[in-house]
Parts: C-alpha cells; sequence; structure tokens
C-alpha cells in the first residue's frame, strides 16, 4: 500500500485542479493516460508550437486555447474523455454525470431574480431543465438568507465535492452549453391503465387520435413536452429576422400565460376564508357534492386527492372492446 502512495498514487495528494481525478484517468504509472495521448498526437505534428488549427498550446501566447486551464510542462491538458469519468475502474458501465457550476447556478438565479424571467424562459436560454431551474432557485434563496442571518455555510467541502465532479461551465458573452435534455415527454397518469382500442387498417391513426382514446382532454405529444415552441423554431426557416421575431412572440407569451397564472391563483386564493386562532389556521373553502361527476370519480371531487383506484385490474370487469368504432 505505501509503495503505491509513495509511488503511482503521489499524484493524489496534489490533484490536478480542473479535473475529476478518477483512478481510471491514470496508468499503472501514475501518468494522466490523455496526456500521452494528445502527446502522441503532437508527435505527428509539425514542431512549429502550434496545432492543427494553429493556435498555441502554450499559455498566455496569442492565439492560446482557452477551453483547457490546466497544462504540464508547458503542454496544455486535453479535455476528459467519456473514459476519464469513471470513478470505478470494476465498473465499467457507470459515468458520473456532470452537475451545474456555481457561476451557472448563480447567473439562473440572476435571470429569474434579477431579470424577472420565467422559469420556462430560463430553462429553453440554459439547456437545463425546469424542475431543475426550480431547485437552483429555491436553494440560492435559502443560502442568501443563510448569508443574511449570519449562519455558517459548509462552502469548503461544497468546493471539494465539486472539484472532484464533471460540471457544465458558463461562459459570460458566449453560447451556453446544454446541461440536459429539456424537452423529456413527461408520463402521464392517463395513459398508465391498460387499454384495447380496435381500429380499421384504412384508418390514419395519429399521435392525436391515440390521445383522446385515453382520454379527451389528453393533448398529443407534441404538446406535452415542456417546450413546444422550440420544435416549432427548429422547423422555421432559417431566416434570422423572423426566428427573432418568432422568439420575441414567446417571449410575450410567457409573460401573459405568468400573468393569467398569478390571477388565477389569487382568485382561488380569494375563495378560501381564513380564520386565525392563535397557533392554526383554519381554511375554508365552498365544495359542492355535483362536482364528482355522474361516475364519483371526477378530480375535482372532494376526496379526488387521496386516490381512487383503477378499473382496469379489478375482477369482473370487462377487459375488451365492446364496440367497433
Amino acid at each position: 500500500m505505501f509503495r503505491w502512495i509513495n509511488g503511482p498514487g503521489s499524484v493524489f495528494r496534489d490533484p490536478l485542479p480542473g479535473s475529476t481525478n478518477y483512478l481510471n484517468a491514470y496508468d499503472a504509472g501514475g501518468s494522466l493516460i490523455r496526456l500521452r495521448r494528445g502527446r502522441d498526437t503532437e508527435d505527428e505534428e509539425a514542431g512549429n508550437g502550434k496545432d492543427e488549427e494553429g493556435l498555441s498550446a502554450i499559455p498566455g501566447e496569442e492565439g492560446a486555447k482557452d477551453d483547457s486551464k490546466n497544462y504540464i510542462d508547458g503542454k496544455a491538458i486535453p479535455r476528459e474523455t467519456v473514459d476519464d469519468l469513471m470513478p470505478f475502474p470494476l465498473n465499467k458501465e457507470f459515468r458520473s454525470q456532470p452537475v451545474l457550476s456555481e457561476a451557472l447556478k448563480d447567473e439562473i438565479f440572476r435571470r429569474v431574480t434579477v431579470e424577472r424571467k420565467s422559469v420556462k424562459v430560463v430553462s429553453a436560454e440554459m439547456g437545463v431543465e425546469m424542475s431543475r431551474v426550480g431547485a437552483v432557485v429555491r436553494l440560492k434563496s435559502v443560502e442568501q438568507e443563510w448569508i443574511r442571518a449570519g449562519k455558517p455555510l459548509a462552502s469548503p467541502y461544497a468546493r471539494a465535492v465539486m472539484d472532484m465532479l464533471p460540471q457544465t461551465p458558463f461562459r459570460t458573452g458566449e453560447t451556453p452549453i446544454p446541461h440536459e435534455s429539456i424537452n423529456d415527454l413527461p408520463v402521464h397518469r392517463d395513459t398508465l391503465r391498460q387499454l384495447f382500442h380496435p381500429t380499421s387498417e384504412s384508418r390514419v391513426f395519429t399521435r392525436v387520435d391515440a390521445g383522446k382514446v385515453f382520454s379527451h382532454t389528453l393533448l398529443p405529444a407534441d404538446e406535452r413536452i415542456p417546450h413546444p415552441e422550440l420544435v416549432q423554431l427548429a422547423k422555421s426557416t432559417q431566416n434570422q429576422e423572423i426566428r427573432q421575431a418568432m422568439i420575441i412572440e414567446q417571449g410575450e407569451k410567457y409573460r401573459m400565460a405568468e400573468a393569467r397564472a398569478k390571477e388565477k391563483e389569487a382568485r382561488r386564493l380569494a375563495s378560501i376564508q381564513t380564520i386565525h386562532s392563535g397557533r392554526w389556521d383554519f381554511r375554508f373553502q365552498n365544495v359542492s357534492v355535483d362536482s364528482v361527476g355522474l361516475d364519483g370519480r371526477d378530480t375535482r371531487g372532494v376526496g379526488a386527492r387521496y386516490g381512487v383506484p383503477r378499473q382496469d385490474r379489478k375482477k369482473g370487469q370487462i377487459k375488451i372492446p365492446r364496440s367497433v368504432e
């Protein structure tokens, strides 16, 4: 053990900044594998100090690349590859996924709180899922509250953990790097039940028809994704003026939708009567017994939030179609 610590393992005493420094990134002799690969590639090129793109690899020289922060013996260290992101050498299938850098978190928080942009707009701009944008805003708000209250923060621990993980960076003035897929189709609860729907072979059966089979109010997949406007934007012409006009128009729609949502929430809160009794608050709201519908399973009815079991797996229920449309 001590032979390894004093030999190949000595590179981990002073870990390489800006790198995950996993075991898989080094060979048995303690040499960085991707640096050796980069040197082998440079040996095939002309020895004029320039790479194949005509950019210098020496830091501080004019034309030097800025996407590499670390240098060894005057040589720029290449970016981490997929093989470098395996923290467990015996588990070849696991890859460490990137996390949001602190600069990216601060920018998301600034755009939501200072520029007053909606979560959906920031998600489309930064390439971060809406749920993650909301989580960043909430956690940053808690952090700011702790700072104002004088509570200590575990900043050294956070920095140590962040140094061991790949990060999605943010650079001012550049196009944001997408962090994750933001247009994944969520699974709707109406599509979880078993359903048999016969149809003729000559009928054109689209995703819109499939959605109506599950529920008359279920929208097609193109409209249920988080950012359907991005699909329309990608299909639009390459004319930059038209694209810019579409972006401005979509921003107006976002603001109008947000205003309508706030107005609806204000009306809902106004319909609730709150009685303060010291320690507890009692809230009363008018309800109607007819809100459960004719079958008693309407989600607007009282008690719907506690769940109503479906009928598709119960005994005695007819599970095959009784008519063909």
